[in-house]
């Protein structure tokens, strides 16, 4: 049951952010995806870190630049670069292909083991995510592909860093995500100021849209996530991704008037079928607690050096 209740609560984090197309093409300013950026992650950061009342110390100070750009300062802008040189529904696909890059990278530094199930969940969740959001007319951009796997590559690698570096001694999730949120933000600023330039003029929907991404949307979502990394493995994390997609057709469906076909529902059924699958595979794994940074770095050392890696 506790189990249970930690995958609940981390699928939180997919489903909200699955709301991130509709709040912004319906309430946002158009054609201002960096300043959205900034706006999601700088606020919430710095809010998130003054609840915590925790500063980074000593190496924290590096770690939590390095996380925070990996899973919000380069994955936001690669992200939103993929996003307007592909059409959605081919970068969706690029996006659902996370937990396969976390499966391979989790095997390569946390050493946890990649069964053939686990990683079998991951290619039918993306080929699910494909059915809903894949059209005929999908065409492919060079650019765009590399900008959708680069970004996926990097949120994966900052899912399997988390979990590596664990957490400093006495330090909560909340301040772990603040610190993140507040440097990925930093490092979006200067990208956003270059390519957008100055910020647009915000009027009520822009401020109650932003308002809605920086506390809900990233703040809570994102706490959510890193919470989520702390207490199961890396894989079942990351496997709970195409839960955005999802989210994001069915809001499409239900509040913008799309429609979906029999297709897209059968993709639906099978890419939430695959991430129901993943987690009761990964429910028997057992998962090292999320302490501090410096006992993860010992378990995880004696167990690639002192013989068969422990499962």
């Amino acid at each position: 049951m506790k189990r249970f209740t930690t995958v609940a609560l981390t699928a939180l984090a997919p489903i909200s952010w699955g709301s991130t197309y509709a709040v912004a093409t319906e309430l946002l300013p158009p054609d201002r995806p960096l300043f959205t950026g900034v706006m999601r992650a700088l606020p919430a950061g710095l809010l998130l870190t003054a609840l915590a009342r925790r500063l980074p110390t000593g190496a924290w100070w590096w770690k939590a630049a390095v996380l925070g750009t990996l899973n919000i300062g380069a994955f936001f802008p690669l992200l939103f670069l993929s996003a307007y040189r592909l059409p959605g529904g081919v970068a969706a696909v690029l996006g659902s292909a996370g937990p396969l890059f976390v499966v391979g990278l989790a095997a390569l530094v946390l050493g946890e083991r990649a069964r053939l199930r686990t990683v079998l969940a991951a290619v039918a969740g993306a080929f699910g995510v494909s059915m809903v959001v894949l059209t005929a007319a999908a065409r492919l951009d060079l650019v765009g592909i590399v900008a959708g796997v680069v970004s996926s590559a990097s949120m994966a690698a900052g899912t399997v860093m988390t979990k590596r570096w664990g957490r400093p001694e006495g330090v909560g999730p909340l301040a772990l995500t603040g610190w993140q949120l507040t440097a990925g933000g930093l490092v979006i600023i200067p990208v956003a100021a270059l390519v957008e330039g100055a910020p647009p003029a915000l009027d009520g929907k822009a401020f109650l849209g932003y308002g809605y991404m920086m506390l809900i949307n990233t703040g809570i979502a994102y706490w959510l996530w890193f919470r989520g990394i702390g207490r199961l493995t890396a894989t079942s994390v990351t496997l709970l991704g195409p839960l955005s997609p999802l989210t994001a057709a069915v809001i499409g469906w239900a509040a913008l008037g799309q429609s979906l076909s029999p297709v897209q529902v059968l993709g639906m059924a099978i890419a939430f079928g695959a991430t129901v699958a993943g987690q009761l595979f990964a429910a028997g794994t057992p998962t090292q607690p999320f302490s501090s940074a410096e006992e993860n770095d010992r378990n995880i050392s004696m167990d690639l050096t002192d013989g068969p890696v422990r499962r």
